[in-house]
């Protein structure tokens, strides 16, 4: 058994973003006025709802991602229906992505069958008949497609292919080629273009796809594939420099393409239309929605229907708030997932609050939620803190990292003790504290507090000897009662977690390639700092590849017999350029025993899962429960676009 309980976790952005599928009519965008254009949403406000193709009918049928039963699955939406139909995809799959339905079966992204090896994605194609009801695996096995796209007549597919290459750590720009192969058995694969991702058919011949050009700017090139032959062909740039356009839909005739943008003086990303023979923009969800971000734009077969995902307001009808705890698939039987709208968490003695950061922004202080989720209060509102750790035998106490997050050596951080009465919450918003500061001035960045069980003592990552060590003081007095240092070395030690039954402290560091700050692995140490040791979770380690291997966020399971950690040993699963903002989409929870054996993968999806927390009550919702009368935030739809991507604009 890997262990039982509950986790909870958080996800970046994720919670905020409240997509649904809209659709707007071509022949007004391309003939009329923006005052005569109208927008109609084809999905039903529940839930997450992205990525959706229109069917072989042009009826404004949309089949399309949904994750409202706790992981992402494929939904086809009539349209005089109120309720999607949920397809069957992959059989026990997590992750579900990009689906298209054409002749009678639905071609799909899954993530269901692990890689061959660790650090490589489990992305692959897969189609299932609607009639039989039987799934067929269409890329080789050790072979990792994304973004696939389907010919008009069916017969083929173009996908975005990292071939069987070792992943490489890319993630803002995959190192992926176009390649097609037949629909029906994955047959006769051959590379169309080298580099490049998202392809998009028009008819049986032309392929468009995105890449970033030498110049900097994410561009739409256009490719053309003759079934008789065997070369390579020649790509042709399609859109300029000056705008970045990316994710492209293609027109059956040839004529146009809709593609997403990101204009250096917008903020947002929109949906434009490039017509090919004037190769002229005109711009479509700026003139409906200029500050909301639009996304991954679809065309109906025959070109009468665009459609995309965006979010659908804040007054609009559906889900209009973002539930504390969210409950998530989880594919151990005995174990609970929640995510929650935040980061950090940690749990009171009896389980019965959860302290976390609503968000890190410097005013949001510490939030203390009922583990029911049916309460909030905000302690230390006003304050720049972040990751709170519960002192395990006392209910009112939580430590605290009082500063900036993500800063240097030097930077000022302070641990902090927080006292608090948690009597009679019911009747209160925001609660009173007192504050003991436990570090000393001038001691640098200060953070991630971790206490003994026993309550008496604190494991913290410092800066003070110029590199980020662990420590431990006294979990009362602090430095003027005792400290002691841990590790040492001129590497990063960090996010240390003292194990339940007080054996072990566990943490991450990069001390393997200390001059990168990308790889980090875990170690254990007993607290007085004997036996300290790398778990090698995985081969890479032995194959110095380190740099690749980011494990962070690690904690132990209630009864100290497991790890719990985030990782980025899954690779990629999405391409990230389709995505809001991730700092890096390719974090899952995953499990394994102290001595890294026993590895298990708990989530699946192409977003950044962190910051985990494990108990051993078993509470919450199940997935797929009805959130009518959910207790928690405004849904907002308040995330950004790719920093990275917007970093660009600054080399012109």
């Amino acid at each position: 058994m890997m262990g039982k309980g509950t986790i909870i976790f958080s996800t970046v952005g994720r919670a905020s973003y409240g997509f649904d599928i809209f659709a707007v009519t071509v022949h007004n965008l391309l003939n009329g006025a923006a005052a005569n254009w109208t927008e109609r949403r084809l999905t039903d406000g529940k839930s997450v709802n992205f990525n959706g193709q229109f069917t072989d009918d042009e009826d404004g049928t949309v089949v399309f991602i949904s994750e409202r039963n706790g992981a992402s699955k494929i939904y086809l939406q009539l349209p005089k229906c109120e309720t999607p139909k949920q397809l069957l995809g992959a059989s026990g799959s997590l992750f579900h992505d990009r689906p298209t339905f054409r002749n009678g079966r639905v071609f799909f992204v899954s993530a269901h069958e692990p890689a061959e090896k660790l650090l490589n994605s489990w992305a692959a194609i897969y189609s299932t008949c609607m009639e039989s009801q039987e799934t067929t695996r269409l890329n080789p096995h050790g072979t990792v497609d994304y973004s696939p796209s389907i010919s008009q007549s069916g017969k083929w597919i173009a996908v975005a292919s990292y071939g069987s290459k070792e992943w490489e750590g890319d993630f803002q720009e995959l190192s992926t080629d176009i390649v097609v192969f037949r629909s029906d058995d994955g047959s006769d694969r051959r590379v169309l273009a080298q580099g490049g991702g998202w392809p998009a058919w028009s008819g049986d011949s032309t392929i468009f796809y995105h890449m970033k050009a030498d110049d900097g700017w994410w561009s739409i090139f256009r490719v053309e594939f003759l079934e008789n032959e065997e070369l390579l062909m020649e790509a042709r740039r399609i859109t300029p420099p000056g705008v970045h356009a990316f994710t492209p839909a293609a027109s059956h005739d040839g004529k146009w393409i809709a593609v997403a943008t990101r204009r250096p003086e917008s903020k947002f990303r929109h949906i434009e239309i490039f017509d090919l023979d004037s190769e002229s923009f005109i711009k479509v969800t700026e003139m409906l929605n200029p500050a909301i971000h639009h996304y991954n734009p679809f065309i109906s077969p025959a070109s009468g229907f665009l459609g995309y995902h965006r979010f659908r307001g804040r007054h609009s009808t559906g889900d209009s708030k973002i539930p504390y705890l969210e409950p998530m698939v989880s594919p151990i039987p005995n174990l609970k997932l929640h995510r929650l709208n935040g980061s950090f968490p940690t749990f009171s003695p009896d389980r019965t609050l959860i302290a976390f950061n609503t968000s890190l922004t410097p005013d949001s202080g510490i939030s203390v939620v009922k583990s029911n989720a049916t309460k909030k209060f905000s302690i230390l509102k006003g304050r720049i803190t972040f990751a709170p750790a519960w002192n395990p035998v006392e209910k009112g106490v939580i430590f605290v990292s009082a500063g900036p997050i993500f800063e240097t050596v030097e930077t000022t951080v302070q641990i902090a003790r927080i006292s608090f009465d948690p009597t009679h919450l019911d009747s209160k918003d925001e609660i009173s504290t007192h504050v003991k500061i436990l570090t000393k001035e001038g001691t640098g960045n200060n953070a991630f507090p971790s206490c003994s069980p026993d309550g008496k003592f604190l494991v913290f990552r410092s800066g003070r000897s110029g590199y980020k060590n662990l420590y431990i003081i006294d979990a009362i007095d602090g430095e003027d009662g005792s400290i002691r240092r841990l590790t040492e070395g001129p590497w990063i030690d960090t996010m240390p977690h003292w194990s339940p039954d007080g054996k072990y402290i566990a943490f991450s560091s990069n001390r393997e390639s200390p001059k990168s700050t990308q790889g980090f692995s875990v170690y254990l140490t007993n607290p007085d700092g004997t036996d300290l040791h790398h778990v090698h979770v995985t081969a890479a380690s032995a194959f110095n590849e380190m740099a690749k291997e980011r494990i962070n966020h690690v904690c132990f399971s209630p009864d100290s017999k497991f790890l719990l950690f985030t990782a980025n040993l899954g690779a990629v699963n999405a391409e990230a350029i389709s995505l809001p903002n991730q700092f890096q989409p390719y974090g899952d929870l995953y499990i394994c025993g102290l001595d890294g054996s026993g590895l298990r993968r708990l989530t699946c999806n192409a977003y950044e899962d962190g910051t985990p927390a494990w108990n051993s009550g078993w509470w919450g919702p199940e997935p797929g429960s009805s959130l009518e009368d959910v207790v928690g935030e405004e849904l907002k739809g308040e995330f950004e676009e790719p920093l990275w991507l917007g970093s660009t604009f600054k080399i012109f």
